[in-house]
């Protein structure tokens, strides 16, 4: 019998579920959010709603193993963060992050479907893979560009200049496209999307939200943020109460802005699929809800640069 694509080769879903109970967040100016609860199954579409300020891309960044959380339980597929950052990296992508997955405008579309690839060849496939032929290597990353160009909509020969079309000649949705197949090309089991309905025309959301729809329809975990979240979607909402200026939603995190590849100033922002995290300092250190110390995650150099900037 032929596996399910919403399925791994033991037969359990491929997505992962997602429960948070009191999930909370603080930095050194305050809450970025709190008390957040989370239910969802694997393979859910997972709408975290919320205004600009409110702390949506500091609960993607958390849920993701990227930003420590301070209050609460949260649980993705098993993983407890912050215990199990790094492994959280691992099995999750990022798309569309302001200042963490930004696309360089010069670069053509070709150009960075080939640096994805590079880099997942090189930090993200497993040792044994390195015993494959070169021209093996090359067919496997061109069937996970190809697949992932496919999942994300994103009609390659139909742009002005086909695979040598620039980012910055792209339009709004063309280019949020091409940051969720650079995601897709690591096969993550939650893929997390920021910003998912920001500058689209109404018509142009609904493409984005059925395009999400289908990514969880087969069977990938999908954590959107957006103004409004779509029928059908597990909504998590971020506009409860905060303290004023703790969080960008545009991307900043809680006590700086985040920047590409490193961390915010006085924050635990990790870089995408690694860490570069900074020590808590002694009056501000990561607890659970009972004030107990939360186990620091040990990283390794090469988790640190299994992603970049620019995803």
């Amino acid at each position: 019998m032929d596996q399910s694509p919403r399925e791994t080769a033991h037969g359990t879903p491929r997505g992962l579920a997602v429960t948070a109970r009191g999930f909370g967040l603080r930095g050194p100016r305050g809450w970025a959010f709190r008390d957040v609860d989370v239910d969802a199954a694997p393979g859910s579409l997972i709408a975290v709603e919320g205004p600009s300020g409110s702390g949506r891309t500091c609960l993607l960044l958390a849920l993701t193993g990227r930003m420590k959380p301070t209050e609460g339980v949260a649980e993705v597929g098993g993983l407890k963060p912050p215990r199990h950052m790094s492994a959280l990296r691992r099995v999750s992508a990022l798309a569309n992050v302001p200042g963490v997955t930004d696309l360089e405008p010069a670069l053509t579309v070709g150009e960075h479907l080939r640096e994805r690839a590079l880099l997942q060849r090189r930090f993200g496939d497993a040792p044994r893979a390195l015993l494959r032929s070169r021209a093996r290597r090359r067919a496997e990353a061109r069937e996970a560009a190809e697949a992932a160009l496919t999942a994300a909509g994103l009609d390659v020969p139909a742009l002005p200049k086909g695979a040598r079309t620039a980012v910055r000649d792209l339009e709004r949705l063309e280019e949020l496209r091409l940051s969720i197949a650079l995601a897709l090309m690591s096969g993550p089991r939650l893929l997390a999307v920021d910003d998912a309905d920001h500058k689209l025309s109404g018509a142009e959301r609904a493409e984005v939200w059925d395009l999400l729809g289908s990514l969880a329809a087969s069977g990938t975990t999908v954590l959107a943020v957006c103004s409004e979240a779509p029928g059908g979607a597990v909504v998590v909402s971020t506009a409860g109460p905060a303290e004023p200026g703790t969080a960008d939603g545009d991307g900043t995190a809680v006590g700086g802005t985040g920047q590409e590849g490193g961390t915010a100033e006085d924050d635990e922002v990790a870089a995408p699929g690694g860490t570069a995290e900074q020590g808590t300092p002694a009056d501000d250190r990561a607890t659970t809800r009972d004030d107990t110390p939360v186990t620091e995650d040990e990283e390794g150099a090469a988790d640190a640069l299994a992603e970049t900037g620019r995803s």
